[in-house]
């Protein structure tokens, strides 16, 4: 329980399906983040305490800090850039259960607010991550790297649900943050700048470069690799004539490269820790759709394993500003076949 309405209307549905619940809110990066503010735990307690709940707050800040803060500060530094979200789902929010134990609850299923649907495949018998009937809200991109473990364990009430319905139900049945706002952006980083978090988290003073074009005419400096990602147009210190956009960056030369926005387009990437959910890998190519961001269109694309941790998708269509460090995430019809992080 986060103390926001999706999980307050999570709890609320399953209690009136008649399952016995217990609320748990983690505690994440200081208390403090738009994750885990003070008044979000006491929003928590209070509405468990209305359902008729017990309720628990998890410390999980060391592990928030082990597997999502420094991922996201490594990954940057790298020169790609992350998807903390995933890493919190796929390390901690699913991986809760391991920590619940240490409070001596039993309990056979894990229920969150997130927009998506889990059925079982009653002729393979693996567990399947399906889109949510909003697609304005679908959260299956953000979870395609769950385990069978962790999705035969969840159930997410809202996946037949649009948003206006979740907060019907709450204004009618008196859910006191009915008309919550919803958190935007990265928790741990509430101001946006990127930059300024990861030097202030790691002591370092990431160095200035150059700033060149396709052919390795210099224009400019720019202020940290760090700072910088594929697609950006904002922020660059460089004048001209026409739009131009970060295309690449170099961590061997510390370069950023910029160009006009054709030179955004690809036909093709490859991905790494690969995810299947639909089956343990690919045995042969296989036609799917395809998501290189959250809530982006979907594209056509064939897939193929090449190796054991290795994804190549080729799409149809040349696709804009693939990003290392992001995820590609496939799916047939409404169900996710998996994903991996593009390299």
């Amino acid at each position: 329980m986060s103390g926001g309405v999706d999980s307050s209307v999570a709890a609320f549905l399953s209690l009136q399906q008649g399952h016995k619940c217990v609320g748990l809110t983690l505690k994440l990066f200081g208390s403090e983040t738009r994750c885990t503010s003070l008044a979000d735990i006491n929003d928590a307690k209070n509405i468990a305490s209305r359902l008729g709940m017990e309720h628990y707050v998890i410390d999980l800040n060391d592990e928030f800090d082990k597997y999502v803060v420094r991922h996201f500060v490594e990954t940057y530094e790298n020169g790609a850039t992350p998807n903390p979200c995933i890493e919190c789902n796929r390390n901690i929010k699913f991986n809760m259960l391991l920590h619940a134990g240490n409070l001596k609850l039993d309990f056979d299923t894990f229920i969150t607010g997130h927009y998506a649907r889990v059925k079982k495949d009653p002729i393979s018998g693996r567990f399947l991550l399906q889109k949510a009937i909003d697609e304005k809200k679908d959260q299956s991109y953000v979870l395609y790297c769950l385990s069978q473990q962790q999705l035969k364990k969840a159930h997410f009430p809202l996946g037949d649900l649009t948003k206006n319905e979740v907060r019907k139900i709450a204004e009618d049945n008196n859910v006191i943050n009915a008309s919550k706002s919803e958190s935007q952006d990265i928790c741990f980083v509430p101001d946006g700048d990127y930059g300024k978090f990861i030097e202030e988290y790691t002591g370092k003073t990431y160095p200035q470069g150059d700033i060149i074009d396709p052919d390795g005419k210099v224009l400019g400096r720019h202020k940290g690799l760090i700072r910088y990602t594929i697609g950006q147009r904002r922020g660059l210190g460089v004048a001209a004539n026409t739009p131009i956009y970060v295309t690449a960056k170099s961590t061997a030369n510390n370069t950023v490269t910029l160009a006009g926005d054709s030179a955004l387009y690809s036909k093709a990437l490859t991905a790494k820790d690969i995810n299947f959910i639909t089956c343990e890998d690919l045995k042969k190519p296989m036609r799917v759709m395809v998501r290189t961001r959250y809530l982006q269109a979907e594209q056509p694309a064939t897939a193929e394993q090449v190796s054991e941790d290795c994804l190549r998708i080729d799409f149809d269509f040349p696709q804009r500003a693939i990003t290392p460090g992001q995820a590609v995430v496939m799916y047939d019809g409404d169900i996710v076949v998996g994903g991996g992080t593009i390299g």
